[in-house]
């Protein structure tokens, strides 16, 4: 596969296989970053007052098109978990009240559920799925098993955090339109990983991340809501927006793009993103690091002996896959072997009981780097 190692700001030391957790930015991208930050304090008030409104326009524009949606459906964040947060603050939520979940969902948002819950005394449910999974009909089955009358939300990763893979979300937000949920996709790992169309996955609200996948710089995310749910969505810091001196043609814009003097870089970097991956063929590039993926997950499998998660397949994992380790391994002292001893740098945790290995691969990977955590991984189990 074509390696872009030199277009990442990455130590060579390291081999990086966690693009996973935080992204990584290409150099070319991270000027553009730069360059923003330079105009803002070239003149501050220049930028923030006059400037500002219009080149939030812009990345807005870029990424809409990007997402296929309009650019008042879309509005910036620093991360999917503010942005959901936001979500999960404004829903009219009643003692007895369900959120219907799964067991795969990222840890913040978890402790953000159950804090809602708290206040609210509405129920977090996070409907058992258990592994390995095999058909999108079983997941769907498993998943409606726990719709009950009180359940309100759907709330579903796209691509899930601790387990790597691509959930249905398109026929479950189809569902639960038809009976009347709301669908809130927290799709923090899918923009950039897999190729995304948001009116085709139907969701009431999608927030992604733009600095893992996208290889935005550091605090971009958006959100992304339908027209119909808009107007429930106040903002989670009140400030000038809120009754606007001069407000645009879209509420939703004014409440949450302007939250105060903050650093607007990263947003104004994601077309740079957006571009770089364009002129890089990045089509290509998913399909390497998916072939890259595949024939290290089965490597890895058959090294640590168990079954695969799931098929074998881009329909349930992209860039990124996640294998079982073998029981009794204590998932944080093998990632710290793995760093300091053959400085890879890996996610390795613990999932419904059982210890997880998580790999990412991204346009800097190689075959070596498949090769060494083969190696690496063979030498701490034995």
């Amino acid at each position: 596969m074509r390696n872009l190692k030199t277009e990442f700001l990455l130590d060579p030391s390291i081999i990086f296989l966690n693009h996973g957790s935080y992204g990584a930015c290409p150099r070319a991208v991270f000027d553009v970053y730069q360059d923003w930050q330079r105009q803002l304090e070239h003149q501050p008030v220049e930028f923030l007052s006059r400037r500002a409104p219009d080149l939030l326009a812009h990345a807005r524009e870029e990424l809409a098109i990007y997402l296929n949606v309009e650019s008042d459906e879309v509005v910036y964040f620093p991360n999917p978990t503010t942005a959901l947060n936001m979500v999960a603050r404004n829903l009219d939520l009643k003692p007895g009240d369900e959120i219907l979940t799964t067991n795969h969902e990222y840890g913040a948002m978890d402790r953000t559920w159950r804090f809602i819950c708290k206040e609210t005394g509405a129920k977090y449910i996070q409907q058992k799925v258990s592994l390995p999974v095999s058909t999108k009909g079983e997941f769907i089955e498993k998943l409606w098993d726990g719709v009950t009358p009180k359940t309100k939300i759907i709330f579903l990763s796209h691509i899930s955090s601790p387990t790597a893979l691509i959930f249905p979300v398109k026929e479950i937000c189809e569902l639960a339109r038809s009976v009347g949920l709301v669908s809130i996709i927290d799709g923090a790992h899918a923009p950039g990983q897999i190729p995304l169309d948001l009116i085709e996955i139907g969701a009431d609200v999608y927030s992604g991340a733009c600095h893992k996948w996208m290889c935005a710089p550091k605090g971009a995310a958006f959100l992304y809501a339908r027209r119909e749910i808009q107007s429930m969505l106040d903002p989670l810091v009140v400030s000038w927006g809120y009754e606007s001196e001069e407000p645009s043609l879209s509420q939703f814009i004014d409440y949450h793009e302007w939250q105060g003097t903050r650093d607007l870089a990263a947003f104004l970097s994601v077309p740079a993103a957006i571009r770089f991956q364009l002129d890089h063929d990045w089509e290509s590039i998913r399909k390497d690091c998916h072939d890259l993926a595949s024939w290290t997950r089965e490597k890895l499998i058959d090294t640590i002996g168990g079954e695969a998660i799931s098929p074998n397949s881009n329909k349930w994992f992209s860039q990124m896959f996640a294998a079982c380790l073998p029981q009794g391994i204590d998932p944080d002292e093998f990632k710290t072997h793995l760093y300091q001893d053959y400085r890879i740098e890996a996610l390795a945790h613990s999932w419904d009981g059982a210890p997880l290995i998580r790999v990412s691969f991204q346009a800097y990977n190689d075959q070596y780097d498949a090769d060494a955590l083969i190696i690496a991984i063979k030498n701490i189990l034995n």
